[in-house]
């Protein structure tokens, strides 16, 4: 999907199926953009209610998850140079997806958590079946390597997180009825395991177990991606090779560790949470050493605009990282300042490492797709729009600081507990998603009217003089 090759490209999907979730992401996100700017409150003050339970699931599941499940989908099935499983399994997935997800989000707005649940099951029915094409397509990989380990490992993490994101919905429901029912209605099983999955929950710290769900899903599902995906593209994109493979594969295995450690020690408030955290620490700096390494060797010298935004999504992963282990301290003054540096952390995170990323690989992805759908086969024929004339350098350019100091004044109000400078630092990132969704328009302009042009006449040669 990264290069021209006609083999490697025959093996992506319909080019509807990626750009579907794409635009679908990029809604949710200017949602919450939006959502965040008439209540810069919801960034700005304590992030235990409901409003920011609502956001941050609009920001993690409506955009996140949306465009990266699409990114999948084209990405696994070049990558590692299979076919994917079922392209009619993964449009009913988009459907399930955006039902779910939207039910959700509102639904937590209301603080409906009965119809979360239900809702929620249906974004977990999407899960499952992006899991299991996924997972299809992985076994039928012709050589398993650490993107492919990568990768399902990443699908695992995601399964646990919907999981625990159920099992938290289900402890915050009553269970009344339960009493009125009578043992043979077939409710009452499933309503008396719910009960019994609420009281053994509710034995543990509410605001741990939140926290826990939340680096499952963050750091299990979306990093482990960004970091497999990134071992696949990033030598791709700049004609490098993967420098160390033991490295890389150790990286992997303590990230892995470090999740699972982070969920319990988490969950249960245990002073090990430091030690999972320097792990987690020291398999993203095996990360970032590798990826210096890719970058040091590449043969393309030029590193364009799209992965600038990859190079500062790694600074703000090494910023994220060093909060993250300094909150995961024990015996932390619990202070208002403090609370509100997990906002920011949280925010790096989702807003900083992952968005950045997603936007500056969205500008590799989504030029290829449209140029390989409507140009390559006009190659020799016609003139052809090159990848980096489907959309303009100049905005994107504005649109990358834009975005990066949106995010630093959005963090300064979160941090500071200031609605205004957090409306402020919000209002500039949706000017940068402005700058972006005028140059994806310019990128569909292209898949929905190609511009073909005639090629010059050849020139003929000149006569000898007598």
């Amino acid at each position: 999907m990264v290069n021209s090759g006609g083999a490697s490209s025959a093996l992506a999907p319909s080019v509807t199926l990626p750009l579907r979730f794409v635009i679908a992401g990029v809604l949710a996100l200017l949602a919450g953009l939006i959502l965040l700017a008439v209540r810069p409150d919801i960034l700005a003050a304590y992030h235990y209610n409901q409003y920011v339970v609502a956001a941050t699931h609009l920001f993690v599941l409506g955009f996140v998850c949306t465009i990266v499940m699409g990114a999948m989908y084209q990405l696994v099935p070049v990558a590692l140079e299979t076919r994917l499983h079922s392209e009619r399994m993964a449009k009913w997935q988009f459907a399930l997806h955006v039902i779910g997800v939207a039910g959700m989000v509102w639904m937590f707005w209301r603080w409906d958590l009965k119809q979360v649940g239900h809702f929620g099951t249906v974004v977990a029915m999407g899960v499952g079946l992006f899991a299991y094409n996924i997972g299809r397509t992985l076994w039928r990989v012709p050589r398993w390597n650490v993107v492919a380990t990568g990768i399902a490992s990443a699908l695992f993490w995601l399964v646990c997180a919907v999981t625990a994101g159920l099992v938290v919905t289900a402890a915050k429901c009553t269970y009344d009825s339960v009493a009125t029912l009578s043992p043979v209605n077939p409710l009452w099983a499933a309503l008396k395991a719910l009960q019994g999955t609420a009281n053994f929950v509710n034995r543990f710290d509410a605001l741990g177990v939140m926290h826990a769900h939340a680096h499952l899903g963050v750091v299990g599902f979306f990093v482990m991606m960004i970091v497999s995906v990134s071992y696949k593209l990033v030598p791709m994109f700049l004609l490098s090779d993967l420098q160390n493979e033991r490295r890389a594969r150790l990286g992997l295995w303590l990230l892995n560790v470090a999740v699972l450690g982070l969920f319990f020690t988490i969950a249960l408030r245990s002073a090990w949470k430091l030690a999972f955290a320097l792990l987690g620490a020291a398999a993203v700096a095996l990360y970032l050493a590798e990826m210096r390494a890719i970058l040091r060797a590449r043969r393309r010298r030029l590193i364009d605009w799209g992965l600038r935004h990859f190079v500062m999504a790694l600074w703000l992963l090494a910023a994220a990282t060093v909060l993250g282990v300094v909150l995961a301290t024990s015996g932390l003054p619990v202070t208002e300042r403090m609370v509100q540096l997990e906002t920011v952390y949280a925010w790096l995170g989702i807003v900083g490492v992952v968005t950045f990323t997603i936007l500056g690989f969205l500008y590799k992805i989504v030029p290829f797709i449209v140029w390989h759908h409507n140009y390559s086969r006009h190659v020799g024929r016609h003139n052809v729009p090159s990848l980096a004339e489907l959309y303009s350098e100049p905005l994107q350019i504005a649109g990358f600081w834009l975005f990066l100091g949106g995010l630093a004044l959005a963090a300064a109000g979160a941090g500071w507990m200031k609605d205004g400078l957090a409306r402020i630092g919000v209002l500039v990132l949706l000017a940068s998603l402005a700058v972006f969704g005028i140059n994806l328009a310019a990128m569909l302009q292209h898949f929905f009217r190609p511009q073909l042009a005639p090629l010059a006449p050849a020139a003929k040669p000149a006569l000898p003089k007598p």
